[in-house]
Parts: C-alpha cells; sequence; structure tokens
C-alpha cells in the first residue's frame, strides 16, 4: 500500500522532472551552439569596458561615501514597509476601527524612525 503512494507521487511529479529536464537541456544546447557557431572578432573597442556611453577613467576600486550606502538601506526599509500599506487599504473598511488603530501602532515607530533620520540630516546629499 505504501509502495504504490509513493510511485503515484513520482508520477505526479514525472511531469516536472520532465520538464526541467526538457528545460535545461534546451539551456545547455543553445549556450553550446551560440559559442561554436557564433562570431569571435575580438579588439581593443570590443574589449574596452563600456558605461553610459562615457569612456572608463580611473581605477574602479575607489571607496564610496557611506551617505550612499545609508540613502540605499533607507530606500529599501521604508519602501518595504510601503508593501504592507496595500492590503490595509484595500480592506480599510472590513477592518472597522479596530484595523485603523493597528495601523496607526505600526506607522509610529516608522513615523518616528523617518523624522530621527531627517533630524540627523542622512538624507542630505553633499
Amino acid at each position: 500500500m505504501e509502495s504504490q503512494a509513493i510511485s503515484t507521487q513520482l508520477t505526479d511529479y514525472a511531469a516536472i522532472f520532465g520538464q526541467f529536464i526538457v528545460a535545461a537541456g534546451f539551456v545547455i544546447t543553445a549556450i553550446y551552439f551560440a559559442q561554436k557557431l557564433g562570431p569571435k572578432r575580438g579588439g581593443k573597442i570590443k574589449m574596452s569596458s563600456f558605461e553610459c556611453g562615457l569612456d572608463s577613467i580611473g581605477n574602479a576600486r575607489l571607496p564610496f561615501s557611506v551617505k550612499y550606502f545609508l540613502v540605499a538601506i533607507l530606500f529599501v526599509l521604508f519602501d518595504v514597509e510601503v508593501i504592507f500599506f496595500y492590503p490595509w487599504a484595500v480592506n480599510f473598511r472590513e477592518l472597522g476601527e479596530s484595523g485603523f488603530v493597528k495601523m496607526l501602532v505600526f506607522m509610529a515607530p516608522l513615523l518616528l524612525g523617518y523624522f530621527y533620520i531627517i533630524k540627523k540630516g542622512a538624507l542630505k546629499w553633499e
């Protein structure tokens, strides 16, 4: 009985495994033929780095300002928190007063943090 259940499960997943094998085979085949049949022309211009239409000048290992990373982290933090507002706004009437109070409790630390980073000047770019 138990072996029959296992074999049934394996046949249920056979299509998924087959699709995975076909997809992996297609990718490997496409990469192989692109490597073998594609053009192999190199040169100074083709091998040079290119970014935004400007020539690269100087060392690429120069350190960034910590403010850059701070702004990036703050953006991610507040951007992810805003995602939680959408379901609340959709179900606003159904949640009633308790949902409103819970959202205020959720927003209070966010607003405190936002005012804190403004006071510290973390968003001022020099």
